[in-house]
């Protein structure tokens, strides 16, 4: 199997994960604004942010999740898979220049609908800054 061709269903299992790792940069900050629309001045105003509990620009937490998306669709369990649920708790800010690794595992599957459940993390410096749940729907052999 290739990783273009994602990942059927029957070649699942609980326990498989993947992770990427990015590492947060103004222009991550900047394009992510241009295709959500925030412009929270928290984000992209360094004056204002230093005003801010944070003492600087953070990351947009969407853009950190996002990073989940990436995995779900390209690797784990790839092309073919259809988001449906997430969950997600925002646990502390991301900055730039912090590196993220974020990181999805099977934890359930259900045969009714080939669908799985899967832990999702992201981490920086191994203290996790988003934490939750994503449910995906997963082709099957015969589909």
């Amino acid at each position: 199997m290739s990783a273009k061709d994602g990942y059927k269903f029957e070649e699942l299992s609980v326990g498989m994960a993947h992770e990427t790792v990015h590492t947060i940069t103004e222009e991550d900050i900047d394009l992510f604004a241009k295709v959500s629309g925030d412009y929270n001045p928290i984000h992209m105003d360094e004056e204002y942010a230093k005003k801010t509990a944070f003492g600087q620009r953070i990351a947009h937490g969407a853009l950190t999740a996002s990073y989940i998306s990436g995995i779900l669709g390209n690797d784990l369990p790839g092309p073919g898979a259809i988001f449906t649920h997430l969950e997600m708790r925002f646990r502390r800010p991301v900055f730039i220049g912090d590196t993220v690794t974020a990181r999805a595992e099977i934890t359930e599957m259900f045969e009714r609908g080939n669908r799985i459940t899967l832990k999702i993390t992201c981490l920086v410096n191994d203290k996790a800054v988003v934490a939750g749940e994503a449910k995906v729907m997963v082709p099957s052999k015969e589909g």
